[in-house]
């Protein structure tokens, strides 16, 4: 390729081909084609035939569902708070009922519904279904915390990209300290988001701004410490961290037992997971597995806090060659470098 110029086009072009590909493999991998996978459910009962019962139902979705009998309904309402089960179908001859908690995953009790109304319909019955932990009335889905992860990811790596192109003079511990406080104004925009302007958070909104600092700071401290390795490459690092690796896996539009193993796997220790499922545990759960999803963020933050060290490390030892460039130089790449980072926001 002769022409400089259409060469240096070409090359800057390879970042958006790349976004385009991995989102396009990412969110239609993990939400085309949602199918139950071991989804765990439970039928009420003690006894021989309630085992029976239980085992037809398994038999016949071979291996969508996961299947457990529970002595009493009580019971089966602590397992779906705790979210270990995703129904507890109670059986009886006048109204079998169907027990959920929607605001753990509307689209699972969704499932699991679709799963027991044709087993009440062979009764001859209707299916009463109740729903034990519904969500308030202005997130009528469930789903509002995932666009509310989605405004809190968009704040944090579009910070990443700023502080590199506009911060890369400053010193990384003084890019560090900012990285924190812009990452306390995220969460402090994401808690009145959800709080005073959507209202879907009626309770605990200092919680919440907790963990969304938790989560944006690891994103920010994640990214400060990559762009001294990375450069102009950084955005597409923090895009395949953080949104089509992030929030496929957070479960906030299907959980892990409605997609492919791959990101179910991701959910169990993935960012975006901790807080969503953090978030729904405190509002809705009485915080009930609240402090494992506190560790997940705080052990995301631990590793941003690694990285961003490691890059201290580096750029302390580094030659200060780039320091004898001409200053028009410098300032043209980091123009350069700042466009080609705000593509990904």
């Amino acid at each position: 390729m002769r022409s400089p110029a259409l060469r240096h086009v070409i090359t800057h072009l390879i970042t958006p081909l790349l976004m385009c590909i991995g989102m396009g493999l990412a969110y239609m991998g993990a939400f085309v084609t949602p199918e139950p996978h071991h989804l765990p459910v439970a039928v009420v009962g003690s006894g021989p035939q309630t085992k029976v019962f239980a085992q037809t139902v398994k038999d016949k979705a071979g291996d969508k569902l996961d299947v457990r009998t529970v002595d009493t309904r009580s019971e089966a309402v602590d397992l779906l708070n705790s979210r270990d089960i995703t129904g507890a179908f109670v059986p009886g001859t006048k109204t079998p009922e169907l027990v959920v908690a929607t605001a753990a995953s509307d689209m699972d009790a969704t499932a699991v519904e679709k799963v027991f109304t044709p087993v009440a319909a062979e009764q001859g019955v209707a299916l009463k279904v109740t729903d034990v932990a519904a969500p308030v009335d202005d997130d009528p889905t469930g789903q509002g915390l995932f666009f509310l992860l989605i405004a809190l990811s968009i704040g944090s790596y579009a910070s990443v990209a700023a502080l590199g192109a506009a911060g890369g003079t400053l010193p990384i511990r003084v890019r560090a300290l900012l990285a924190l406080g812009v990452s306390a104004v995220v969460g402090g925009i994401g808690a009145l988001l959800a709080g005073p302007v959507f209202h879907l958070a009626h309770h605990d909104l200092a919680g919440l701004w907790g963990m969304a600092w938790l989560y944006s700071a690891g994103i920010l401290l994640v990214g400060v410490g990559l762009h001294t390795f990375l450069k102009r490459w950084t955005t597409l690092a923090m895009m395949v961290l953080f949104v089509m690796l992030n929030f496929t896996s957070s479960g906030g539009l299907f959980r892990p037992d409605l997609q492919n193993g791959f990101f179910g796997t991701l959910h169990a220790f993935w960012n975006g997971a901790g807080f969503v499922e953090g978030a729904r545990s405190l509002l809705y759960f009485d915080s009930d597995g609240l402090s494992r999803n506190v560790w997940t963020l705080a052990a995301w933050l631990l590793l941003g806090l690694v990285v961003t060290v490691t890059a201290a490390v580096y750029e302390r030892g580094k030659a200060p060659a780039v320091a004898a460039a001409p200053v028009r130089e410098a300032e043209a790449a980091d123009i350069e470098e700042e466009v080609e980072e705000t593509v990904g926001v």
